[in-house]
């Protein structure tokens, strides 16, 4: 099966020769499930024919906001409308996640609750889950279709599902702790207030269900579904 990722984003320079970039990342997260891979760099304005062009796609995460002005971002919002419509399985991550929902009729917007980083845990239909976390930007109105899976007080749309083919997660299970210290040297300062910097910082041993997280979009990628 091949996965085309949409990558709209790059990992810090100091941090891509150690960790590789993000669509490495998620190579390396989903490998071992029978994958193949092909990646448009859609922030260089590189994106793909059409849905048909991949089995199944994923859009990762940026340092951008899906609310900005960048020439790439409304055909991106196009190609998704058109991945949703041809039926095709549709993964968004943090601001994958975010920009799906925009595409699909949602808000996103600076959140004024500021930022999560870290470890940050999720009720995920009365369960706990654990997922490194680092944004400030939230979806802060669903589309109309999406159904929300996952959230904490601070995050109310941290899982969003559309019909059966598209979620989206905003939190990162591809994000290592050692990838977070890397973000909080590189990014952080400066930036994320420092009291949440060092919490992070502390918190960077605790465990993590990126795993569980990890199953279950492989074999939603790889879930059979009727044209």
């Amino acid at each position: 099966m091949k996965i085309g990722i949409l990558q709209t984003g790059h990992a810090p320079d100091t941090l891509i020769g150690q960790m590789g970039d993000y669509d490495q990342m998620f190579e390396t997260l989903l490998g071992g499930h029978g994958f193949t891979f092909d990646t448009y760099p859609v922030l260089d304005g590189v994106l793909p024919a059409g849905p048909e062009a991949a089995d199944g796609w994923l859009i990762t995460g940026s340092r951008h906001g899906a609310y900005e002005d960048h020439d790439w971002i409304p055909p991106l919002e196009q190609l998704i409308r058109d991945i949703r419509d041809s039926g095709r399985p549709l993964i968004g991550v943090c601001f994958g996640h975010q920009i799906i929902a925009q595409a699909l009729g949602g808000r996103v917007e600076k959140f004024a609750g500021g930022w999560s980083v870290g470890r940050t845990e999720y009720d995920m239909g009365g369960e706990t889950v654990a997922l490194n976390a680092w944004h400030q930007d939230q979806v802060t109105q669903r589309p109309e279709a999406a159904r929300v899976l996952a959230s904490n007080a601070f995050c109310e749309n941290a899982v969003l599902a559309y019909g059966d083919s598209i979620w989206t997660v905003q939190p990162h299970p591809e994000f290592s702790p050692e990838f977070i210290d890397g973000l909080i040297r590189t990014r952080g300062k400066g930036v994320v207030p420092d009291a949440l910097l060092a919490d992070a910082a502390a918190h960077l041993d605790g465990p993590l269900d990126d795993a569980r997280i990890v199953r279950f979009m492989a074999e939603f990628l790889k879930k059979v579904r009727s044209q």
